[in-house]
């Protein structure tokens, strides 16, 4: 009998055996899609949510895997270029055919990705505290929505603080603007004048703060309490923050709430000036307890280095990936459909000594934490909600939002519908 493999080419077989193996390597693993800005203006905050992904994988390899896999890491640098992450994402989900993906940090870089998910039917864990006003079935919000971060850090600042003139600064793209819009009705709800509420965008990346820090400082003489509520994103924030300790405003003047700013964006600058400024997240690396400490150690014992900080989004992160495993055990496949209907009900603990539960809009319970900034660059918490805040997508104080809910059960199964007129708007799946 005449072997057949004899007659064909060295080169061919050896490439035909180096892609079985590598099919047959690929068919033993899950892998896990990374889209993160490794460059560019998002870099400072967004590299370490891809550090955090791989910590988690790796964690989760050395239990066993998945479904008896290994996990695999697919790691793309969209650049904080916003039409190139809805590339990758395309890549991700078509070329290397990933189970799951963890990224974007901006809302821009969500709307991008969005349709993509939406049309290939994947699946989008989104870390990071975003503007509401939208729910995909294809999308899991693991950030805060405004009525868990927004809305309560202007409850803070007007009730315990006293301010009665307010600065809404932002950077200039939906997440600013939209939050904005919320918090300008809110506070004209709440009795605020029109004049009594400045609001200033600056492009991406904007470095000279002289003159608006100016307008600020001058906007707060009125002799009413003024406080900025600030949207600015990636590393605007060093400038902003080193103008206005150059300007001598400080937090007893005209304190900043930043909704951006954690431990990794301070950590690159002397915080010193910027004592007692305050952020709004659903965590901090300062909370004490059995969790976060062993969260702690174990970034510090993958990332080698004990210096570096733990932030919201690392914990946003690290509450969705251990959900996602959940849900695969739970369905017993990657399957996006059967895992997408097994994710509501999941819970999973936080990292402040909860439980964090996912919502039929693809939000979860949260609760909500402010934050002082100390010398040495971390949070003192001086207030925080008593329970848990289910997270909303869809704004009590616009207009066109205050009827609409997203719910991803049935009989509903839609991410706008409208209660009073009993429709469903945009994507369904029924």
């Amino acid at each position: 009998m005449t072997n057949k493999l004899s007659k064909i080419p060295y080169w061919l077989l050896a490439g035909t055996l180096t892609l079985s193996a590598t099919l047959a390597h690929a068919a033993d693993t899950i892998k896990v899609g990374v889209l993160h800005s490794l460059s560019g203006t998002m870099a400072i905050s967004e590299t370490t949510l891809k550090d955090t992904v791989l910590m988690l994988i790796d964690a989760q390899n050395k239990k066993g895997g998945l479904l008896g896999k290994k996990l695999e890491a697919v790691v793309v640098d969209p650049a904080s270029n916003w039409p190139l992450f809805a590339e990758k994402a395309r890549e991700l989900l078509q070329k290397d055919k990933v189970a799951v993906v963890f990224g974007c940090w901006t809302s821009v870089s969500r709307k991008s990705v969005l349709p993509v998910f939406e049309e290939l039917n994947g699946i989008l864990f989104y870390p990071v505290q975003y503007e509401g006003e939208e729910s995909s079935r294809n999308v899991f919000y693991t950030g805060a929505a405004p009525n868990q971060q927004a809305i309560p850090a202007v409850d803070y600042l007007m009730k315990d603080l006293g301010v009665k003139r307010w600065v809404l600064a932002g950077t200039d793209y939906v997440y600013p603007r939209t939050t904005n819009k919320i918090l300008e009705a809110y506070l004209k709800a709440k009795g605020v004048k029109e004049e009594d509420i400045m609001i200033n965008y600056t492009p991406f990346g904007h470095s000279d703060w002289q003159s608006i820090v100016s307008d600020i400082k001058k906007f707060g003489s009125a002799g009413k309490k003024t406080a900025v509520v600030s949207t600015i994103n990636g590393d605007a924030n060093v400038p902003f923050y080193k103008e206005l300790g150059n300007q001598g405003i400080s937090a007893k003047d005209i304190p900043v709430v930043a909704f951006s700013v954690g431990e990794e964006e301070l950590s690159g600058i002397d915080t010193k000036p910027l004592v007692g400024h305050l952020a709004a997240w659903n965590y901090f690396m300062s909370v004490k307890g059995k969790a976060n400490d062993a969260f702690i150690k174990e970034w510090h014992d993958f990332i080698k280095n004990p210096k570096r900080v733990t932030n919201d989004p690392m914990e946003a992160t690290y509450i969705g990936f251990n959900m996602w495993v959940k849900a695969v055990e739970k369905a017993k496949t990657i399957d996006p459909d059967k895992v997408i209907g097994t994710m509501v009900g999941i819970e999973a603990p936080n990292l402040t000594g909860g439980t964090a539960k996912m919502l039929p809009n693809h939000h979860l319970t949260k609760p909500v934490l402010i934050g002082e900034i100390q010398a040495d660059g971390q949070f003192d918490v001086v207030w925080k909600t008593k329970g848990l805040v289910e997270g909303d997508a869809w704004s009590d104080f616009l207009p066109g939002s205050k009827d609409i809910i997203a719910d991803w059960t049935a009989p509903i199964k839609c991410g706008n519908y409208n209660t009073v007129t009993k429709t469903c708007s945009g994507q369904n799946f029924k």
